[in-house]
Order: structure tokens, then sequence, then C-alpha cells
């Protein structure tokens, strides 16, 4: 990959000039109208869809969890005003604070929402430990069920062949407490996970990370070749077969690192990044909605500007391209995992960046601190290697030799 003197990658710069931009645009991408229609005075999700098999109609942009605090249940009510349906938490969120913010805005609400939440259930676990974590969540929720239950972060498929799992989610929908099964995953081994997972038989749903930088669509229609962004080739194709099958289909981590600040100067009529990105996955037939971190009530509203999209706008690839410019060398794609044999240690490199990415990218040191507790190993072995055997082992060039032991000093604390 070759930049240009002001680090722009050449061929998209040339591509993106205003003649050029403003003879293909609409012929490369559906027109959904102009970007500034997006915004209205009263942001409300406009499009319910079927997840899968399920039958649960579930908002397109829907509430993302991972790092709701305790006081902020005016946050999940505004959600609700707008219409979002679907509330994403997991037991690990926030220590629980997130589930139990959800329960306690909700309170009153429950048959006129849908509540999803995960544990990440290990391939040894035993099913009165998961049994015990569920319960866990629905006390803090304060119901008796929630609709979607996943096995969260699956980074390996023997998670997902662990006979007590299958035991414990068979014992948990005879009792009522969990309604649909689903798998959750945005690190390594993903496509064997998520193909696992569907030829198996054994979920409802599947949520997965996904958005543009990941597409081998994006980069191919400004330069006609192999996407050098994208390591998920097979993603298009597996959310497919989730779709032939039935499964419903949920995507995350939607914003590629969520640097919105970093955008806003190049953001104008109304048209955001974050809008852009978002009709971006949800232009994809295969996608059923989105789930989204909400930290604010003017980010819910902008959010929500991109309710209702199936096709991407003209006025969007400028920002996306923009975006994809600024950060491409320094944005790790988990689901990628090219590194993954690098390190003789075992460091889980792509999670450990993964974590890097909630604590420089979001903005939250204790989300960090927590998924990288959470790590089955970590970048403790970083600390002391001089070989630096995975200096070049990014094939988008982020310098992980570099950047693994100052997260592994930053996050084990």
């Amino acid at each position: 990959m070759k930049r240009s003197g002001d680090g722009s990658i050449i061929g998209r710069r040339e591509f993106l000039k205003a003649g050029v931009l403003a003879g293909v645009g609409v012929s490369i991408l559906p027109l959904a109208g102009a970007a500034s229609a997006s915004i209205e005075t009263a942001p409300q999700v406009r499009r319910y869809s079927t997840l899968g098999h399920t039958g649960l109609k579930i908002s397109d942009i829907s509430f993302g969890g991972s790092r709701l605090v305790s006081g902020e249940e005016d946050l999940v009510r505004h959600a609700f005003d707008c219409g979002v349906n679907y509330f994403d938490s997991a037991d690990s969120y926030t220590d629980g604070e997130s589930e139990t913010t959800i329960g306690n805005a909700l309170k009153g609400k429950r048959d006129k929402v849908y509540l999803a939440s995960k544990q990440m259930a290990q391939a040894d676990d035993k099913r009165d430990a998961m049994m015990a974590t569920l319960e866990g969540s629905l006390r803090r929720l304060q119901t008796d069920h929630v609709d979607v239950y996943f096995n969260h972060a699956v980074n390996d498929p023997a998670r997902l062949k662990n006979p007590e799992w299958h035991e414990f989610t068979a014992q948990a929908r005879k009792q009522g407490k969990i309604r649909f099964v689903g798998m959750s995953g945005h690190a390594g081994n993903l496509a064997d996970c998520l193909n696992y997972a569907i030829d198996s038989s054994q979920v409802d749903v599947i949520l997965c990370a996904h958005n543009f930088g990941q597409d081998p669509r994006f980069f191919q229609r400004f330069t006609r070749s192999f996407d050098f962004v994208a390591r998920q080739p097979e993603l298009p194709r597996i959310m497919e077969k989730a779709k032939q099958h039935g499964v419903g289909v949920v995507v995350m981590k939607t914003l590629m690192g969520a640097r919105l600040n970093d955008m806003r100067p190049y953001e104008s009529d109304g048209a955001t990044f974050s809008q852009a990105a978002f009709r971006w996955v949800l232009s994809n037939q295969n996608v059923d909605a989105l789930i989204v971190t909400m930290t604010s009530r003017q980010m819910i509203d902008e959010y929500l500007g991109a309710s209702g999209a199936r096709t991407t706008a003209a006025a969007d690839l400028p920002l996306l391209n923009r975006y994809a410019s600024l950060n491409g060398d320094s944005q790790c794609r988990p689901a990628c995992n090219e590194c993954a044999s690098a390190c003789p240690y075992g460091v889980p490199i792509s999670d450990v960046m993964r974590t890097r990415m909630y604590a420089r990218d979001y903005g939250d040191m204790r989300f960090a601190r927590s998924e990288y507790a959470m790590l089955s190993s970590n970048a403790a072995a970083c600390l002391t290697c001089e070989a630096k055997p995975c200096a070049g082992a990014c094939p988008h060039g982020i310098a992980t030799d570099v950047l693994l032991a100052p997260t592994h000093r930053m996050l084990a604390t």
C-alpha cells in the first residue's frame, strides 16, 4: 500500500476528486436521498426488522449497553422513547451496572422491549455455573427471561462444542429463562466459529463485528483490486448463509473504532460519519440490525438519523473514505487475526489490540481494563520480549511490537 505525501491512499484520492465523484457516485452506490434528510426534528426508529426465524421485530439501530453505568436510566428511557426496542447487555459490562441500569429504566415496559444478554461460557465450564450467571443477569434486569442469550466473544469453536453449554441452554429454555440462543464474536477465528454455530444448528442469532473497513466491497469500489484492509472475505458469505438458515444477524463494531471527533471537521449539511457507516452495514440485505454503544442523548439522536436506510447515499462515500484514510494504519481489525501465529508465547495479539481500542479510541479505561482482565492470557510476555517476533506480522502495518507492552502496562493495573 502506497501513500502520497499528505497521507491519503493513492488511487482513492484521485477517485474522490469532485468531477469524478459527481460523475460516478450514483452509479457506484444507490442514492438514498440527500444525506441531510437523515436528521429529523424528532429522531426515531423508522424500521423494525424480523430477526431470523425468531419472529422478534427489533429496531434496526439498537441499544448497546457495554458502557452503561448506574444513574444513566434516563439514557435508556430516551432510546426507548425514540422507538428503540432491543437492548443488549452482558453480565460483565461495567461489573453488572449495565444490566441493573437497563432493568431499572425499563421497569413496567418489559412487554414492549426485547432484552439480550451474554456470558463467556468456556470449553470446560459447567452448566450449574452457567445457570448461576444467567440468573444473576435476570435479577439485575428485573425480568424472568431474556429474549436472546449469547455465548459471548467466542474465539474458539471448542466453546460451542461444550456439551454443558447445550444442556444449560436446553434447560434454561425449558424453564422459560431464555427464548433464543446466540453466539457473539469479534476476534480471532470468527469465520470458523460462525460457520460451526450455523452448520450445527445450535444458534438462532449471531452477533458479529462488521463494518465498511472489513467489507471486501468497500475499497474494491475505489481500487478494483483485492481489498488491502478487509481480511474477512468469508464474512459476507457467512451472513448470507445465516440468512438462508433462518438465523438472525445483528452486527456490532460498525464504526471501525468510533473516532467520531476526528470526522467532525469533514461533516457538513447534516451528514455524519456515523450515519454513513450505519447506512453501509444496513444496506447489506443479510443484516437485520446493528447495535451500537450509546452514551448520550445527542449520540442517540444522531445515530437514529440513519434508521430506515437500506441503501447508502452518494454523500457517504467521501466520509467513509476519509475515515479509512485517517485511521487505516492505526485501527486493528480484531477479526482479522493474521498475526495470531507470530507470537511463540501465545499472546492473543488481536484481543489485546481490541482492548487497547476501548481505551484509546472509545476513551473508556474502565471497560478496557474489564475486558483485558477477562482475557485467558495477556501481553505480560511482551514486557521482557526482546526478539519482537510480531514485528511486521500485521498485514495492515500496525506496529504491534511497539504497542503491546505499553497496552499491558496501561490495562493490567
